[in-house]
């Protein structure tokens, strides 16, 4: 018998296997809700998409590669005329947020119980049934940008190249153009639905899905609205946001009992007029101020701010956002929300410059998260063993806006853009009283100033609620904002 080395017994190494090609992975799942005496029945669809690029290798086309799977839930009702049926697109901002507020809190056929203010809810949490749903008046689709919810880079791609302004747009109209296609729903009215961040990515998106796809909206909703960074971010230099976040600070302070018995309205008035004229005035005129203009200066905005004068004298006439928050209850131990001012907590140390906490989100989010787990699993039949990403401060501490170097992050202009190119487009606007993040006085200078026709400025209406940020924690703001909402898509379907 010959003999045997070594390199004949050795086996050979083993051949190298290439990652599995990602694939859609939706769940379909059948559901009905009881509105009055009305049955919906509809049919959710969860899971992750796969989002491709088109590859030229040598100016020829050599395929599409899988870059990004985009977690997101739609719900469409049975036996609907998909020519008639409007269609809703909803995500969140941060940028880093997922799409879970507006899915749990406000349009889904189910939702989170959170309680408000003066009773959250307490672990482990709870869901109902959401008779006021937008699914009664159009189908819903809810998108998770990458990076949030399940929504991941595929392997080998990397999770920054989606964390902009401009990558996020593409990204989530491709979803968009997608979805649209799928299910054959371009003759369908459409409408975007935004919260925060995510209406600065409404705006844009209006304009990229008319330019890029030739797909037209109905219509858009705005809901605690931001177009223009510049309106609410404190950088030296800017002295717009000092005057634009005094009507804000007005209410949270009303609410908590530093303007007497004083009408809501009236504090709001009167901080609304000094906001738009003599603290801007009186800003501009910095060193020029006389010591009566600057006195007489420091009594108004005290009052209307509820801080004391001294306070406002040494910070030069100009509060910052959480400063206030951190300031205006000091002498109680307290602070307020960012998010939503009416909300407060303890905070132990009294010398502290800024907040630690902002109650206004730890008091919800355990909620929220512990609901959507349950729901996604339970309800909606998907499984997926990564982290839900609720809110990634990550993403948004990393998020690139390389595109407005040397100027403000601002969707102003494409907003004017699709508008005129789309004299059909509506816009509603949903701003909150006691909202610190995105004041709404910020949103209505940011409105006055949009680039249109006057005959298209009645192409935008605007709703306002006793709330903050996420106004759907407040009850009675969530269920007239459920009806304006209705209302509007009826209005803007152009049926």
């Amino acid at each position: 018998m010959p003999e045997t080395t070594d390199d004949e017994t050795t086996p050979a190494p083993a051949a190298e296997t290439k990652p599995a090609e990602p694939m859609d992975d939706l769940v379909t799942s059948e559901h009905t809700l009881t509105i009055d005496d009305r049955k919906l029945a509809y049919t959710a669809k969860t899971g992750r998409i796969v989002l491709r690029r088109e590859i030229l290798t040598d100016g020829k086309f050599d395929g599409h590669l899988p870059r990004a799977e985009v977690f997101l839930t739609s719900y469409t009702l049975d036996d609907a005329d998909p020519g008639t049926r409007p269609v809703t697109f909803a995500f969140n901002g941060g940028p880093g947020s997922a799409s879970i507020w507006l899915h749990m809190g406000l349009l889904g056929p189910r939702r989170v119980i959170s309680g408000d203010v003066d009773a959250p809810e307490p672990p482990p949490y709870r869901l109902a049934d959401n008779p006021e749903t937008l699914l009664a008046h159009s189908d819903l689709v809810f998108i998770d940008p990458v990076s949030t919810g399940y929504s991941r880079p595929v392997t080998g791609e990397k999770p920054q190249d989606y964390h902009g302004f401009t990558p996020d747009i593409e990204s989530v109209g491709e979803v968009i153009r997608l979805w649209t296609s799928r299910n054959g729903r371009w003759l369908s009215p459409k409408f975007l639905a935004g919260e925060s961040y995510g209406t600065l990515r409404a705006a844009a998106l209006a304009e990229h899905l008319q330019d890029r796809h030739g797909l037209f909206l109905n219509g858009i909703m705005l809901i605690s609205s931001v177009l223009d960074m510049g309106t609410i971010r404190f950088t030296e230099g800017n002295d717009l946001p000092y005057s634009l976040f005094v009507p804000t600070y007005a209410a949270i302070a009303h609410y908590h009992g530093l303007h007497g018995d004083r009408p809501l309205d009236d504090v709001l008035a009167d901080a609304e007029e000094f906001a738009a004229r003599d603290l801007p005035w009186a800003l501009q005129r910095g060193a020029r101020l006389s010591t009566v203009e600057r006195t007489e200066t420091v009594r108004t905005l005290a009052s209307l701010t509820g801080l004391d004068e001294s306070y406002v004298d040494r910070s030069n006439l100009r509060i910052e956002h959480v400063r206030f928050f951190t300031e205006v209850l000091r002498d109680r131990g307290l602070t307020t929300g960012r998010m939503d001012g009416r909300f407060t907590t303890w905070e132990p140390d009294g010398g502290r410059e800024h907040m630690r906490d902002d109650a206004s989100i730890s008091r919800i989010i355990g909620a929220y998260s512990a609901g959507f787990n349950h729901y996604v699993r339970t309800e909606l039949e998907y499984e997926n063993d990564l982290p839900y990403e609720v809110l990634s401060l990550e993403v948004n501490q990393a998020w690139s806006y390389s595109d407005f170097q040397g100027r403000s992050v601002s969707a102003v202009e494409s907003l004017g853009s699709a508008m005129r190119a789309n004299p059909r487009l509506k816009v509603h606007v949903a701003l909150g009283y006691y909202d610190g993040a995105t004041p709404y006085f910020a949103a209505e200078h940011v409105l006055a100033h949009l680039a249109i026709p006057e005959e298209l400025r009645e192409n935008i209406e605007s709703a306002y609620y006793p709330a903050g940020h996420m106004m759907y924690c407040h009850e009675p703001s969530r269920i007239q904002q459920s009806t304006d909402l209705a209302a509007f898509i009826a209005s803007a379907s152009n049926r």
